[in-house]
């Protein structure tokens, strides 16, 4: 696991076929790496995941907040 405190790296990732940019620390780059080798699914597909659920969400957050928020729940039991 990388270093907890390093600031954000900027990566590509492919949603619905449109490219974008996110800025995640690599802790959570790790943990999003993580999860989709366990769900059996690309990074990019969780990545379009997390956005569906965002956008229907009452009030939608960025979407880097959203894999944020989304990666630390999906680990509480």
């Amino acid at each position: 696991m990388s270093a907890p405190y390093h600031p954000p790296v900027k990566r590509s990732v492919e949603i619905a076929g449109h490219k974008t940019s996110i800025s995640l620390e690599p802790v959570f780059w790790d943990m999003l790496k993580d999860v989709a080798g366990e769900e059996g699914v690309s990074i990019n597909a969780l990545v379009a995941k997390i956005d569906a659920e965002r956008i229907v969400s009452e009030t939608p957050p960025g979407l880097a907040s959203a894999i944020r928020v989304w990666l630390v729940t999906a680990r509480l039991p």
